[in-house]
């Protein structure tokens, strides 16, 4: 059904305040987190009328803040940041 693959998210309304989500990312498989998807899920759960326009967002790598600021119509994220890898490339 997708020759290239797809990116595909897993959500559940736990309220409207809260949202839980899985990632699934073509050529990685599931993933700890994706911030451009829980972006993405709050606003459309917004739009649906699902959720409110500040919410935390639950992934496996922890909690995100999402807010869909109705001044400004930018999306905001507020979450940790850890390093969960670390390499070098040869040139």
């Amino acid at each position: 059904m997708f020759p290239k693959k797809a990116n595909i998210e897993f959500v559940e309304v736990a309220s409207r305040s809260h949202l839980k989500m899985v990632v699934y990312e073509r050529g990685a498989g599931p993933t700890l987190a994706c911030g451009t998807g829980a972006c993405a899920l709050t606003v459309a759960a917004v739009l649906a009328g699902k959720a409110d326009r500040a919410c935390t967002v639950s992934l496996p790598g922890g909690d995100l803040f999402i807010e869909w600021d109705e001044g400004d119509n930018h999306v905001y994220m507020t979450g940790p940041a850890e390093p969960v890898f670390e390499g070098t490339y040869p040139l």
